[in-house]
């Protein structure tokens, strides 16, 4: 009897044991920063093809795995695809894989053509309160709708080529638009100063694949298959170690941006020039570290963007107080928090998070005006 006791002790312990394990991998999975990683295209579907035998599926997936083969080396990020091998995914679908993920960036990599020779990357945001600006990409990347069975059922009606169509999607990410341009200038930029890619911009167009996910969500054209020039270069081997290389970076720059953290990891590419990231001193003596405090500067949490305005009373927004809202283009944005120390505004964001906002972020001012938070960062420095 004494023996079966002990037994049974012992087996409780260790379910305990593996019940505590599977939570902590729970948790950690939980706690990753996800990112959807889409690749244009696919199957009976091949995007934007060239005459010089170039196809944005293609193009488009080889980009898609090495982007997400150099975030899989950061601990903290896990990478979902919506596609992994030359398979036709429908277009109601990719947004459904990330909002079943949770995830806190959506990423669409398509290649981009035309009948003369433009060259150049673009990278698009959902537009907000323009449904007809650049109506004609939208057409082209929206019309593979047609290429699915039962297309009428699954999109109610919406014609890819009516403006008209556009006007339900306006305001269905208006919540992360901030966040979503952030991401896209950053992958601009990237692609400008470290590869000397000609950028034709960040901009905004009405795109199904975008509109329904529930994340910050950005669409880039990587460049021309129709020129002969771009095209071999989006073709190549080095073209594509470039493109991905500059993707990854913009993504883990977005990230750190987040977390208002400077440093992080950075890949450098098999062909691709160094990133620059900030260095750790090697100083043998330890730094002190000051608060980052600028009269001149104010900064606030963005938690939310809406098309009508808000009551800022607490209940209206989970029990936070000193809640303060602005418009802008149209929105109404709402800011938790005014401070000029950096490291305060960091705890309320913690705080924010806890309470729900899980994509809230940090925006500063400089006398009245909104500046990015590295300028902030730059002025409080200097």
């Amino acid at each position: 009897m004494k023996t079966y006791k002990v037994s049974l002790f012992v087996l409780f312990i260790i379910v305990l044991t593996f019940l505590s394990f599977r939570s902590t991998d729970e948790k950690t999975a939980v706690d990753k920063f996800i990112v959807v990683l889409d690749a244009g295209h696919g199957g009976k579907d091949p995007g934007k093809h060239s005459k010089y035998g170039y196809k944005e599926k293609d193009i488009a997936l080889k980009v898609t795995l090495q982007v997400g083969a150099i975030l899989e080396k950061n601990p903290n990020i896990k990478v979902v695809y919506t596609r992994t091998t030359d398979v036709f995914i429908e277009l109601k679908d990719r947004p459904k894989i990330a909002n079943n993920a949770n995830a806190d960036l959506f990423v669409s990599i398509h290649c981009n053509a035309h009948h003369t020779e433009a060259s150049g990357t673009e990278t698009y945001v959902l537009a907000v309160g323009n449904a007809n600006q650049n109506l004609e990409v939208a057409k082209a990347e929206n019309e593979v709708i047609y290429l699915e069975d039962d297309y009428e059922k699954h999109y109610k009606g919406f014609d890819p080529n009516s403006p008209e169509s556009f006007m339900s999607i306006l305001f269905s990410q208006e919540e992360y638009t901030d966040q979503s341009i952030l991401l896209a200038s950053l992958i601009e930029k990237n692609f400008t100063s470290k590869y000397n890619r000609k950028s034709r911009g960040v901009k905004q167009a009405s795109l199904w694949v975008i509109h329904q996910t529930a994340m910050p969500s950005v669409l880039i054209e990587t460049g021309f298959v129709t020129n002969r020039e771009e095209g071999a270069y989006l073709n190549s081997e080095k073209g594509q170690n470039e493109i991905s290389t500059a993707i990854a970076n913009a993504i883990l720059e977005y990230k750190h941006t987040l977390d208002g953290n400077v440093g992080d990891f950075v890949f450098k590419g098999t062909t691709a020039p160094a990133t620059k990231t900030a260095e750790v001193p090697t100083t043998s003596k330890p730094t002190e570290t000051k608060p980052i405090v600028n009269p001149s500067i104010a900064y606030k949490v963005q938690i939310a963007a809406t098309s009508k305005a808000l009551d800022t009373k607490p209940n209206n927004f989970k029990g936070l107080q000193n809640i303060t809202r602005e418009k802008e283009e149209g929105l109404f944005k709402y800011f938790y928090g005014n401070t000029s120390n950096y490291e305060t505004i960091k705890l309320l964001e913690e705080e924010a998070v806890k309470k729900g906002y899980k994509s809230c972020f940090i925006v500063a001012f400089k006398d009245g005006k909104k500046i990015s938070l590295t300028d902030a960062l730059k002025t409080t420095a200097n």
